[in-house]
């Protein structure tokens, strides 16, 4: 059973790893910050989501793996928030999007 939770481990480990290294190389690839916020908040909230996993069930203890839970479902639940407040908080201020974007559905926003 040792061996199943540490090959498990280690899968979490590496998956999150990558996402979050995808998510350092899209906050320093992409050209607007919206496409930014887009990178950091749905590959860094899987990355750290996953790395938080793989922490709480190589504790081997349930009050550790539920708290890690809860974390894990606290990230996924208010990075997009985070996100779509930050965005519309750069339209306000005037930041405009690349021009590689093909499509704007945030609405025009008044600056109040």
């Amino acid at each position: 059973m040792e061996l199943v939770v540490a090959l498990l481990t280690s899968a979490l480990v590496l998956s999150g790893a990558a996402f979050a290294l995808v998510a350092a190389i899209g906050l320093n690839r992409l050209p607007d910050i919206y496409s930014r916020m887009h990178a950091a908040s749905k590959a860094g909230t899987v990355g750290s989501g996953l790395l938080l996993l793989a922490v709480g069930l190589q504790s081997g203890e349930i009050a550790v793996l539920a708290r890690a839970l809860a974390g894990f479902f606290f990230f996924v639940l208010t990075a997009p928030v985070s996100a779509h407040l930050l965005a519309i908080a750069s339209l306000k201020a005037g930041y405009s999007m690349a021009n590689q974007s093909v499509c704007n559905e945030m609405p025009v926003v008044n600056n109040e």
